[in-house]
């Protein structure tokens, strides 16, 4: 009996042991269930909160972002949390658990503007690296830094051209012959009275010479530079718009765009971003700028039309931009025209004969190569308006010039403005208005380009969507939120959780 009696006694401690494990066990695993049923509640709501994406943004940029004024004109932080918590209590109320949120918010946030657009900037290059991939970016690279170190040293020799007072200089030559003749002009007229009031002619019996026997006056000569001089101070987008095109008169107010006005910025969250400084990047930038921005050949629809021009120059209105690139576009093809023109023995020939025939004729032989200078600007100054007028035109230029393809004779250049539309020729083969404009993004510094683009896009989609008060920097890009869980009225669960567009 007694041994009966401690077998009982030994499996009811056991069964103790047992019972108490099971439960313990138990509780665990419900309460395990209780915090994934958290987290996924957590991650419901912020798949939730974020599939709620600005769809004509997205349209309209492939760019993804919430709005976070929720329609208004300021960040409302409050009720994007209330937003998400809507979307985690169904979750929380599902199964057997008795769960309630006792407190929660957002302790970190990431806005399109932070991290000086930083955050904008590799939305735009992640869409081109999906769209373009990276073939086809390497490809766009080389094709565009190809061209910009010609671009580069034609625009700085254009504008050395420029610089070097050449005009000045001849001006002054050209003020002192005008005096010199002038004088002789006197001399001549005193002259013939004298010899009116003689009408034989004779003083003290011999003859007076005349004027024209002593001193050689001015002859004429057929001089393009005073016509060249006359174009250069003509308007440049008469001279090279196309006949019958206007000009957009659209304006912003730059204080109200991203560039001009104080932004909201993120919170705790910049970490998440590091910015990129790759080439490529910048490559992949500029081109979504090119396919969703407008440009003269292509203008916006919204905001001002020209916004590639904008980027580049950052004028607050579309004809003071336009008017900006057409003069860096003509110190581009001057020097071009003038690097040429300089090479090229048969042509420089003429310029010599023509000049040293001007000084001649205006009695300055030492001005010769003053004048042979001021030849050559106006020539490729000529040259360029033909070539800028073709580019606004919609056609190419060369890149580089040779006889083949070189337009205006010297003699022409007096009956320019006649010719603009009859003597301008296209190459196919050559660079665009648009390819012009590639180049002098990629000499923009990041941070103009980031920034104008920016002010563009907000500006165009407030005009076409008509919502004045959308406002980039209120864009939720990256949200983290956290919550404090009651499980089962015993335990209360902390989680946080993140959510990234890119």
């Amino acid at each position: 009996m007694m041994k009966r009696g401690s077998i009982t006694v030994f499996l009811a401690l056991t069964l103790g042991l047992i019972l108490s494990l099971l439960s313990s066990g138990l509780e665990s695993a419900r309460m395990a269930a209780a915090r994934t049923q958290i987290l996924n509640g957590m991650d419901i709501g912020l798949y939730s909160l974020f599939g709620q994406y600005n769809k004509s943004f997205l349209k309209d940029y492939d760019l993804f972002a919430v709005d976070g004024a929720c329609g208004g004109k300021e960040l409302d932080l409050a009720f994007v949390y209330d937003n998400l918590e809507s979307y985690m209590k169904p979750v929380l109320k599902q199964n057997s658990q008795d769960l309630s949120v006792e407190q929660g918010g957002i302790s970190g946030y990431l806005l399109m503007t932070d991290l000086d657009g930083e955050v904008f900037y590799q939305q735009a290059v992640q869409y081109m690296k999906e769209t373009l991939g990276s073939r086809g970016a390497k490809l766009l690279l080389n094709k565009i830094r190809n061209m910009q170190k010609k671009t580069i040293e034609a625009e700085k020799r254009g504008n050395a051209l420029e610089d070097k007072g050449t005009l000045e200089n001849y001006e002054s030559e050209m003020d002192s012959a005008s005096q010199k003749s002038q004088a002789l002009l006197e001399e001549k007229k005193k002259q013939e009275e004298q010899n009116r009031q003689n009408q034989n002619g004779f003083t003290d019996g011999k003859m007076l010479p005349s004027v024209t026997e002593e001193k050689n006056l001015p002859a004429k000569v057929d001089n393009p530079i005073p016509a060249i001089r006359k174009i250069r101070w003509m308007g440049i987008l008469d001279l090279v718009l196309p006949a019958g095109k206007d000009v957009s008169n659209k304006k912003v107010k730059k204080k109200e765009l991203v560039s001009g006005r104080k932004l909201e910025s993120g919170l705790a969250m910049e970490d998440t971003v590091k910015k990129d400084g790759t080439l490529i990047s910048q490559v992949l930038y500029q081109q979504y700028l090119m396919e969703k921005l407008g440009n003269y050949m292509e203008p916006g629809k919204g905001g001002l039309r020209y916004q590639i021009e904008y980027i580049i120059e950052k004028k607050n209105s579309d004809e003071a931009n336009l008017k900006a690139v057409a003069k860096k576009l003509l110190m581009v093809r001057e020097g071009i025209n003038a690097a040429y023109l300089m090479s090229d023995s048969l042509m420089m020939s003429q310029v010599q004969a023509l000049a040293a025939a001007i000084a001649a004729g205006f009695l300055i032989p030492p001005a010769t190569v003053v004048i042979e200078g001021a030849l050559v600007l106006c020539w490729a100054f000529a040259e360029s308006i033909l070539d800028v007028r073709e580019l606004f035109a919609g056609g190419k230029v060369p890149a580089i010039k040779n006889a083949s393809n070189w337009q205006l004779s010297l003699q022409g250049m007096p009956a320019l403005v006649d010719k603009l539309d009859t003597d301008r020729q296209s190459d196919t083969k050559g660079l665009s208005y648009e390819d012009y404009l590639q180049i002098f993004l990629l000499t923009t510094s990041k941070e103009q380009k980031i920034e104008g683009g920016m002010d563009m896009i907000e500006s165009s989609f407030r005009e076409v969507e008509q919502w004045d008060e959308f406002r980039l920097d209120c864009c939720i890009t990256a949200l983290e939120a956290s919550v404090d869980v009651k499980a089962n009225k015993r335990k209360v669960f902390t989680v946080a959780r993140e959510y990234h567009y890119i």
